[in-house]
């Protein structure tokens, strides 16, 4: 260590000093093995890192650097496994490539389609004619099990792939909506006045009579949260596992006209009859955001997996692509007639389905290298026309398959998409093969690590941060603020109450 001393001319002169230390320069290039390495944890970190690395040379606690620097490593490790389970991901999509410009995929048809697969995806296309219409449908979360309402007060369950049927319901009244819980062994059906939940047998359980003419129903899975809107206009959250109401709040809108779900971060987005499409949240009493997006009524809406994009069909024949990261329209497509319904896949095909048509769109979210918008598609992917001319009244994909269902006033019908389905499943999160051990277990493991209603926000990776000095208030004390050195003065209107006093004051 070092330290002054006097020496024999009574000069003072440092001791055991410490040559400098020199930097390391390479002396060699690196090994075609290192290169692969580097190479290989590049990659890994363009797909699977999360943000840029902690500086750990900056860190002067050398404990902290330490834990730092063990983190670090793991996190290292945890992207290269991830990297090479790749490997295990045998299944890839595939979507219908033309042989040449001339050839359009949009004008092949169904038949061909399915003459062109296989025998097992083929027998996949079912159509039920039924005549208690106009029919909502709505897929379980593995795509499993397929639940049809009927208009006229018909339900109906089924395995939908080994044409095992499940449970037959005829309520003689009329029915708005039906939706899927957590699994399926139970779902809801919002009826003409209330709303009510059955199990798989079609026996009634519970009866939300706080759900008043509902009108949409939806479900957020991560956090047991069944949502209602009313034709009155209120959104109400109800907590299935506790069957407590969480939230209600009165949207002033109006009866509403579209309701979708963002699966990124849990907002609803309600379309109204004045052509805006609000935000909602259960932790706010008043909509996050407002869109006018249309210059008519909203007639539906829908929002990628990433939850960056929105589509919303208006009764103005138009169908807008917004970004919800700004709240901007990127693009803007025209209609025949206004679009009933919108639905996208896990792979990021649109459907959307105006009078008797469906049309698939596809990399309408894609962007280029040029680009960080999606540039303007100019035909879409596929087409398809009812038969009989009947109106569409709702398109939805099937998860983990390529495969979408529609419903109409006289039934359910199911058409190929090549490359609209997750091609891998993760049987941790949904299995399409699930055992009745299986659906038990991820049950109740769904149940403990569900999410409190608090956790949701537009921002999902937000939790909180410190205000700083200069904008954090005071202390209140007498009859006005004393302000903190460098902090912005602010007046006790526009400062929250406190429980006592001598309590910190926060800007409002």
């Amino acid at each position: 260590m070092e330290s002054l001393k006097e020496n024999e001319a009574g000069q003072l002169a440092i001791q055991n000093l410490q040559p400098p230390a020199r930097r390391k320069t390479p002396t060699t290039a690196l090994s075609t093995e290192e290169k692969e390495n580097q190479k290989r944890l590049a990659e890994a970190k363009r797909s699977y890192g999360r943000g840029k690395p902690i500086r750990t040379g900056l860190v002067k606690d050398r404990k902290l650097q330490a834990n730092l620097k063990r983190i670090e490593s793991k996190y290292k490790d945890a992207i290269l496994s991830a990297k090479d389970a790749e490997i295990l991901l045998e299944n890839d999509e595939g979507y219908l490539q033309p042989e040449n410009e001339l050839e359009k995929t949009y004008k092949l048809r169904q038949e061909e389609i399915q003459q062109a697969v296989g025998v097992q995806q083929a027998k996949k296309v079912v159509e039920f004619k039924l005549d208690m219409g106009p029919y909502v449908a709505d897929y379980t979360r593995n795509g499993r099990n397929l639940l049809l309402a009927g208009r006229k007060g018909h339900i109906a369950t089924c395995e939908w792939r080994a044409g095992k049927p499940g449970c037959e319901l005829h309520l003689n009244e009329t029915i708005r909506d039906a939706k899927w819980l957590h699994n399926n062994q139970y779902f809801a059906v919002a009826q003409k006045k209330h709303t009510y939940i059955y199990d798989h047998a079609g026996v009634e359980i519970h009866c939300l009579k706080q759900y008043v003419e509902a009108t949409h129903l939806s479900f957020l899975p991560y956090h047991f949260l069944l949502a209602g809107i009313e034709n009155s206009g209120f959104l109400r959250y109800t907590d299935t596992s506790t069957g407590q109401i969480v939230a209600e709040h009165p949207t002033r809108k109006g009866s509403p006209t579209a309701l979708a779900q963002n699966p990124y971060n849990a907002i609803f987005h309600v379309g109204h009859q004045t052509g805006s499409v609000s935000l909602w949240s259960p932790n706010s009493t008043t909509p996050l955001v407002k869109i006018q997006a249309h210059a008519g009524p909203v007639r539906s809406a829908a929002i990628d997996r990433s939850g960056h994009y929105m589509l919303s069909a208006g009764q103005d024949l138009r169908v807008k692509l917004w970004d919800i990261r700004t709240f901007k329209e990127i693009h803007s497509y025209n209609t025949f007639q206004p679009a009933s319904t919108i639905s996208i896949s896990d792979r990021g095909l649109a459907a959307i389905g105006a009078g008797t048509t469906i049309t698939i769109w596809k990399d309408l979210f894609t962007t280029s290298s040029t680009s960080s918008e999606p540039s303007k598609i100019q035909s879409p992917y596929l087409t398809w026309r009812h038969p009989h001319s009947h109106r569409l009244e709702r398109a939805l994909f099937c998860p983990y398959e390529d495969i979408l269902g529609l419903t109409h006033t006289s039934g359910f019908n199911s058409i190929l998409v090549p490359g609209s389905g997750e091609p891998n499943f993760d049987a941790l999160e949904a299995n399409p093969y699930e055992t009745v051990k299986q659906r038990q277990e991820a049950e109740v493991q769904s149940l403990l690590n569900k999410l409190q209603p608090e956790t949701i926000a537009l921002n999902p990776n937000f939790i909180g941060n410190l205000l700083p000095l200069s904008i954090v208030a005071c202390r209140f004390s007498g009859g006005g603020p004393i302000l903190v050195p460098n902090a912005a003065a602010v007046s006790p209107a526009d400062l929250t109450s406190a429980n006592e006093e001598g309590s910190l004051w926060r800007a409002g």
